[in-house]
């Protein structure tokens, strides 16, 4: 199923600027089967500049998602903001290789930028996902009690009971 709250008819616009504004839920992630996210709120804001001679778009998101943390799997509001510029213009056929660069055919009458759209939100999520919690010390969690205990630490053997296999080996780094 091929979402289209994104498809923007451009024919019946007078040349200029105009606006659209959006209000994304999970039901827009899910018509492209993603489902990383719990929950999200997202405002997406499409700017249209039309000329006798193509489009051009800024599209501007920004909200939150709600993740888990890739160290607790607690879940968090992560915000996200993305922006993306996209000129549109009028060929012989359909090219959407470039990422900025989008071709239609002559005739057209209408865009689908929901691919766009979605493709910019995703990006904007970081690949590494920590619960702020973690980062001020916050999170009281068991699995954070569990890290802290299993986190490599100092030696816990006695300095003076070296092996003595090792002591010819640290007399070449002393000796320069």
């Amino acid at each position: 199923m091929k979402p289209n709250e994104f498809l923007i008819p451009f024919q019946g616009l007078k040349q200029g600027k105009h606006e659209f504004a959006y209000q994304l839920g999970n039901e827009f992630f899910e018509q492209f089967d993603y489902q990383e996210f719990e929950s999200c709120k997202i405002d997406v804001k499409i700017d249209l500049n039309k000329t006798s001679t193509m489009l051009e778009f800024d599209i501007h998101g920004q909200g939150t998602v709600e993740v888990p943390c890739d160290l607790t799997q607690e879940l968090y509001d992560q915000p996200v903001s993305g922006e993306l510029s996209l000129v549109v213009k009028f060929g012989e056929e359909f090219n959407d290789e470039d990422d900025e660069l989008l071709v239609l055919p002559h005739g057209e009458h209408q865009v689908d930028l929901s691919q766009y759209v979605y493709e910019m939100l995703v990006l904007a999520v970081p690949l590494k996902r920590i619960h702020p919690g973690v980062e001020d010390g916050t999170l009281e969690s068991d699995i954070l009690d569990k890290l802290e205990e299993l986190e490599p630490g100092e030696n816990k053997t006695d300095d003076d009971e070296s092996d003595p296999r090792w002591d010819d080996l640290k007399k070449l780094l002393t000796d320069k």
